[in-house]
């Protein structure tokens, strides 16, 4: 495995120590004059990894990194009269130039944040056994791909890698971070999402429900990690939408949709580890990637 296929493999990154490894993100910080990692900033590196079904794939899709990079770039700049962000410079090492952030350390929210604007995924198995999700009561009829009357916000915990994340509902998150953050959190989390689809709505775009993170600094919530990313996001093409059924996807959907086929022969259940792709399954993958990013910003991706 190379460094960007699984967590551990570090970047030789002269001047910073790396502090953390996540799923498809290593943080490292910058070293101090003494030598010490900084407590005041840090260096996020998107890897070409990808995930899917908590799990970290074998398989790298290559610029995945950059592409997630700039398309948050881009996105940050469109919600910064919303929230704040902890972006600080673009200015970081070669090695990582158009896939790294330097950004502002933050105490970060100890729970996912999830707004839906349609129903699908967990979200619709949820629904159909209990007319709500994560507490949520919605209303009757609803199927593959409805909209939502409004976005809601259906959080759940971090679980560390290779477990399950477990929806939670609005007063566990009360009782977890406290009344006022998340209040904070619920409403920037389904103000993004509402802003996000009126940008994307111009570009032929559905966003149907996003992961979004945040930390606090200075009693004040700040906008982290990715925003509206084919890895954190589902995007639908606007002009194939159709309640009932599965949606043409901008995002790492076609991973998951091969993963569960029978042509992989993998049992999500069993606990075994998926197999790697196939190269055209990359290959597809990198193209949805580039056409998520082209089609949202209007840029062509170099």
């Amino acid at each position: 495995m190379t460094q960007d296929t699984a967590p551990g493999g570090a970047l030789d990154l002269p001047g910073y120590a790396r502090v953390y490894s996540g799923k498809v993100r290593e943080l490292y910080a910058p070293l101090d004059a003494d030598g010490t990692p900084s407590h005041e900033l840090l260096l996020l590196v998107a890897s070409d990894r990808i995930s899917a079904y908590d799990h970290v794939l074998d398989s790298v899709i290559p610029d995945k990194g950059r592409i997630l990079t700039q398309l948050s770039l881009w996105w940050f700049e469109q919600f910064a009269s919303l929230v704040p962000n902890h972006v600080v410079s673009v200015d970081v090492p070669p090695q990582v130039e158009g896939r790294a952030i330097l950004v502002r350390r933050l105490q970060m929210l100890p729970v996912e944040c999830i707004g839906r604007a349609y129903l699908t995924g967990s979200g619709l198995a949820e629904y159909r056994e209990s007319g709500s999700v994560c507490g949520v009561n919605l209303p009757e009829g609803l199927t593959e791909a409805s909209p939502l009357p409004e976005p809601i916000f259906t959080p759940t915990t971090k679980a560390p890698v290779g477990e399950h994340d477990q929806p939670m509902t609005f007063a566990q998150v009360e009782a977890e971070v406290g009344p006022e953050l998340a209040a904070a959190a619920r409403d920037m989390t389904t103000r993004i999402l509402t802003r996000g689809n009126e940008i994307a709505a111009e570009r032929g775009i559905l966003i149907a429900d996003t992961k979004v993170e945040f930390g606090v600094r200075d009693s004040r919530l700040v906008l982290a990690d990715e925003v509206l990313t084919p890895d954190s996001s589902r995007f639908w093409r606007a002009a194939e939408h159709e309640v009932g059924r599965p949606q043409t996807s901008y995002d790492k959907q076609y991973v998951r949709d091969w993963l569960t086929s029978p042509e992989s022969g993998w049992d999500r259940h069993s606990g075994d580890a998926p197999p790697a792709l196939p190269q055209d399954v990359v290959r597809a993958t990198r193209d949805t990637y580039v056409a998520a990013y082209e089609s949202i910003t209007g840029r062509a991706f170099d």
